[in-house]
């Protein structure tokens, strides 16, 4: 098997849905035995903490219009809520609508980035 450069990798990677980035992540995990998850949130848990004292402990992350491209969108919501394809595309389609309510503003971050990257409007309540 010939190796595979980074930047082959990147390029690849670029090209994959976040259903599939997100299954790719996983195997990893399963095959390493590693855990992506722990240095973020480690990373992450001073910036709660300057969030909490700054600004509302819970807010809502809440999609204004999906944008030029629905599916993307549509994709972006799925990864994030884990809801069905159909439950996704319901609420794309009656945008304006809450994604997720009653969670800390930086998980709301996170996502917002995720949605502004598939081309919604996005704003946090």
């Amino acid at each position: 098997m010939a190796k595979l450069s980074k930047e082959e990798i990147i390029s690849s990677l670029k090209e994959m849905t976040i259903v599939e980035l997100n299954d790719l992540v996983k195997g990893i995990e399963e095959e390493f035995g590693v855990t992506a998850a722990a240095p973020v949130a480690a990373a992450a848990a001073p910036v709660e903490e300057e969030a909490a004292a700054k600004g509302p402990s819970e807010v809502t992350l809440v999609l204004k219009s999906f944008g030029t491209n629905k599916v993307p969108v549509i994709k972006a919501v799925v990864a994030i809520t884990g809801l069905s394809l159909g439950e996704a595309k319901k609420l794309v389609d009656n945008a304006p609508s809450n994604i997720k309510e009653k969670i800390s503003p930086v998980e709301a971050e996170e996502h917002k980035k995720t949605l502004v990257a598939a081309g919604a409007e996005v704003e946090i309540k």
